[in-house]
C-alpha cells in the first residue's frame, strides 16, 4: 500500500510528460504544413514520403547504430506492422486526395479519434465512459467546423475513411506494443517499412529527387522533427497514455495548424475555424476529467486494484518487477490534416 502511494507522484510524471510529448508533436506536424504545402506542389506525393520516411530512419540508425543490432524478432514483427499501417494509411489518403477536397481528406481522416475506442471495443472488447466517448465525439465535432464545408461520398471518401481506419489501428497496436519494448528500435523499424511501401508507390513513375533547396529543406525538416522526433515522441509517450487518450490530443493538430498558418502564412481565422477550434480544446479538457478512463474495469488479481480495458501503458508488457516505477493502469484513455493541403502529409 505504502509502495502504490510512492510510485503515484513518478507515474503523474509520466502521464503529464507523455501528453505534453504529444502536445508538442501536434505543434510540429502543424508547423510543417505549410513547408509540405509548397514542396508537394512540384514533387509527386510518393517521392517525397518515400525520401522523408528514408532518412528519418537512416537518421535514427545513424545517431544510435546499436539499435540496428538490438533489433530482436519480435521488435522487427512488431516494428513492421505498425509500419505497414502507418504507410498504408499515407498512402490510402494520397490516393484518396486525388479524387475529393483537402478539406473533406482532412475531416474524414480526423475520424480516427472516435475510430480508435470503437475499433478497440470490436477487436478488444474494451468500452469506454460515457465521458471518453463524448470527447471524441466533441473532438470530431470540432474537426468537421474546422475542416468541413460540404461533403459527398464516392471512391476518394472511402479511399480516405479506410486511411482513417488505418491511423485507429496504428494508435492502437502503439498502445499495445510501446509498453515493455525499446521505443526507439520500434520507430526505426516503422520508418523502414513505412519508406519501403512509398517506395514501392514510386514505381510507376520512378522516385523524383527534390528540384531545389527548398524541397530538400522540406524533406530533411519533415524526416527528422515531423518523423523520426515526432514518431519517437509518440511512440514512447503510448507506453504512459492510452490510445483513445493519444486520438483525442492529436486532434490538437489542425488547431495549431490554423494558428502557423494566421500567423506565418496570412490566413484569416473564420467563425467556423474558432468554434472548432474551441471545441477540440473542450475535448483535452474532458479526458483529463477523473473516471474518463474505461467504462468497466476488472479486477486483477486479489488485491483489489482494477486495470483499464483499453490498450495503453502496460498492455501486453511484461509486469515491472518489485520497486520499479510502473504506469497507471487507470490512465484516461494521429489529428486531422484540416488547413493543410495535402491532409496528412505533414
Amino acid at each position: 500500500m505504502n509502495r502504490t502511494f510512492r510510485l503515484r507522484p513518478g507515474r503523474s510524471r509520466l502521464r503529464t510528460g507523455a501528453v505534453a510529448g504529444l502536445l508538442l508533436v501536434t505543434a510540429v506536424w502543424g508547423a510543417t504544413f505549410l513547408v509540405v504545402k509548397d514542396a508537394t506542389v512540384g514533387m509527386p506525393v510518393f517521392s517525397f514520403l518515400a525520401w522523408r520516411f528514408a532518412i528519418a530512419a537512416v537518421v535514427m540508425a545513424a545517431i544510435r547504430p546499436s539499435v540496428v543490432r538490438r533489433v530482436d524478432r519480435g521488435t522487427l514483427g512488431r516494428g513492421a506492422a505498425a509500419g505497414f499501417l502507418l504507410g498504408m494509411a499515407y498512402i490510402l489518403q494520397t490516393l484518396g486526395l486525388q479524387h475529393t477536397s483537402a478539406a473533406v481528406s482532412g475531416f474524414l481522416t480526423g475520424l480516427f479519434v472516435v475510430l480508435t475506442p470503437l475499433l478497440a471495443w470490436l477487436l478488444f472488447r474494451q468500452r469506454l465512459s460515457p465521458l471518453a466517448w463524448t470527447a471524441a465525439l466533441t473532438a470530431t465535432a470540432g474537426l468537421a467546423l474546422i475542416t468541413l464545408s460540404g461533403v459527398s461520398f464516392g471512391s476518394g471518401e472511402a479511399l480516405t475513411l479506410l486511411c482513417a481506419v488505418c491511423f485507429a489501428l496504428h494508435l492502437l497496436a502503439l498502445g499495445r506494443w510501446s509498453p515493455g519494448g525499446d521505443a526507439y528500435a520500434l520507430t526505426v523499424v516503422q520508418l523502414a517499412t513505412a519508406a519501403l511501401m512509398c517506395l514501392i508507390g514510386t514505381v510507376p513513375h520512378g522516385v523524383r529527387i527534390p528540384h531545389d533547396a527548398g524541397a530538400w529543406t522540406a524533406v530533411l525538416v519533415t524526416a527528422v522533427l515531423a518523423s523520426a522526433f515526432a514518431y519517437m515522441v509518440q511512440t514512447w509517450a503510448q507506453k504512459h497514455v492510452t490510445a483513445t487518450q493519444a486520438a483525442v490530443i492529436l486532434t490538437m493538430e489542425p488547431v495549431f495548424a490554423g494558428l502557423f498558418a494566421v500567423f506565418a502564412g496570412g490566413e484569416r481565422l473564420t467563425f467556423s475555424t474558432l468554434a472548432g477550434g474551441a471545441l477540440v480544446v473542450t475535448a483535452m479538457f474532458l479526458v483529463e476529467v477523473p473516471g474518463s478512463t474505461s467504462g468497466t474495469s476488472r479486477t486483477s488479481g486479489t488485491s483489489g486494484t482494477s486495470a483499464a480495458d483499453e490498450p495503453s501503458a502496460g498492455s501486453g508488457a511484461a509486469r515491472p518487477q518489485d520497486g520499479e516505477a510502473q504506469s497507471d493502469p487507470q490512465l484516461w484513455t494521429k489529428g486531422t490534416r484540416g488547413r493543410a493541403e495535402r491532409g496528412r502529409a505533414h
